[in-house]
């Protein structure tokens, strides 16, 4: 009976200190509106187009894309969900790759007895860009992207969107010239 009264008790104090709702109609315009400021990283062309080398010995070529996000008063804004695509996709092969088996011979060398091929992967499509990051507690934001060796010459599009506490889409882009 006492455990009843505690846990009735408890339910009872956290009604009354309840947890506010974020009320956008209770915040000034600065605390709701969101800013991304874009970093890539990338030297920029008087066009406003980046550009990224795109690396001949691998097939794909790995970059970070950063950026922060900031309300108007300067504050950051964390934990903001910003989902990322990109307009380039590529597709698989019918080998997606392969594991080397590898194990200890009677005189304990390592040697290679076997390779197994992982098959079947055939026409999946392949995005460019991952899909989706959250702002730390500095507001800084993470993005990577891999565009690969056949899209040399190309320029890519790097979009973003983040709803902020005003409930609204933002959203944005970047050009990026695949060199």
């Amino acid at each position: 009976m006492k455990h009843i009264w505690t846990l009735i008790l408890s339910v009872c104090i956290f009604a009354a200190n309840g947890c506010d709702a974020i009320d956008p109609n209770n915040q000034s315009e600065s605390e709701n509106k969101i800013i991304m400021t874009i970093e890539p990283s990338l030297d920029v062309d008087e066009n406003g187009y980046y550009h990224l080398m795109i690396d001949r010995n691998n097939w794909q070529t790995i970059h970070r894309v950063s950026g922060h996000l900031n309300y108007e008063n300067g504050s950051s804004a964390e934990l903001i969900k910003v989902y990322w695509s990109s307009n380039f996709y590529w597709y698989l092969g019918d080998t997606l790759g392969y594991i080397v088996h590898e194990g200890l011979t009677d005189d304990l060398i390592y040697v290679s007895y076997d390779t197994t091929y992982i098959t079947g992967f055939s026409g999946m499509e392949v995005p460019t860009s991952n899909q989706a990051s959250y702002s730390n507690a500095e507001g800084e934001v993470n993005n990577m992207i891999a565009p690969v060796r056949s899209m040399i010459g190309d320029t890519m599009t790097l979009f973003w969107r983040f709803s902020g506490n005003d409930y609204l889409y933002n959203e944005g882009s970047i050009g990026i010239v695949l060199e």
